[in-house]
């Protein structure tokens, strides 16, 4: 698949610009939470593996990804505008990671912590994304920027 240039860290900065989708979000001394639940219509490994493998989270992102898929193990996607580290992985079940995004807003240095959870569904899979920790100036654009950067395109790929 071609990758978008445009797609890079000018992309992941671009997250600071848009308004919120999370189904909830609360802040607490400058920093907050985003909590959003999403249903595929794919098995929970589907979408595990659409997360946490680099080849598939380029493909729906449009931009280069570099996932370790070891505890403690670094990513970089969107042309590392955001990085971080695996804190605890589980095969078709759990991701958190320890995340800072190059973006408007977001102290430098600063890592938030996110939790995936995946729950087979009668559809398929109920994902469950705790992102806390995000700095309150970033709060919408990161909420707004799960769904259109993710949970969107990522249903357009389980789908195919």
């Amino acid at each position: 698949m071609k990758k978008n240039p445009k797609r890079g860290k000018e992309h992941a900065s671009s997250l600071g610009h848009l308004k919120k989708s999370g189904k909830s979000a609360t802040t607490h001394q400058g920093k907050g939470t985003i909590r959003q639940e999403v249903l595929f219509k794919a098995k929970p490994q589907d979408v595990y593996e659409a997360l946490m493998d680099s080849k598939k989270h380029s493909s729906f992102t449009g931009s280069e990804a570099e996932i370790s898929r070891e505890v403690g193990g670094k990513f970089s996607v969107y042309g590392g505008g955001i990085r971080g580290k695996n804190l605890e992985l589980v095969p078709g079940k759990t991701i958190v990671q320890e995340w800072l995004c190059e973006t408007e807003g977001w102290p430098e240095g600063h890592y938030s912590r996110l939790q995936i959870t995946l729950e087979s569904a009668k559809q398929g899979t109920r994902l469950v994304m705790v992102h806390s920790g995000v700095p309150a100036a970033s709060m919408k654009d990161i909420a707004k920027g799960w769904k259109d950067y993710y949970w969107e395109p990522m249903k357009k790929l389980l789908r195919g």
